[in-house]
């Protein structure tokens, strides 16, 4: 985000698991607060786990729904009412999303939700 905030996630997978999760960097406290959360809750997931949570959190902060599976997530939600923090909770999901795809760079710059 245009703010600053820069995460570097880890993951240590066996096979399609994700074993171990952690996050390096520095950002605002919604970001910092969403990469922690993100860290705990994928260690044990698959992939597929990993992008259909993904997802479910992408939909949270960006209209406000959270459903009972969301657990601690579910603190989230109300980003949607701020637009310019959406990006900063969702920074780090992005980027354990890509690394579960493979790895490589990503940027939450140009997502459509600003």
């Amino acid at each position: 985000p245009l703010c600053g905030d820069n995460y570097t996630v880890y993951l240590v997978m066996d096979g399609d698991v994700v074993r171990d999760a952690s996050f390096q960097g520095s950002g605002c406290a919604i970001s910092k607060a969403s990469a922690s959360l993100l860290t705990s809750t994928i260690k044990g997931k698959t992939r597929a786990e990993v992008e259909a949570l993904f997802g479910k959190v992408h939909d949270m902060v960006t209209t406000g729904h959270a459903d009972d599976s969301m657990g601690k997530l579910a603190a989230f939600a109300g980003v949607h009412k701020f637009p310019a923090r959406v990006k900063c909770a969702i920074l780090s999901w992005h980027a354990a999303k890509a690394a579960v795809a493979g790895g490589g760079t990503v940027s939450t710059e140009g997502d459509a939700e600003k």
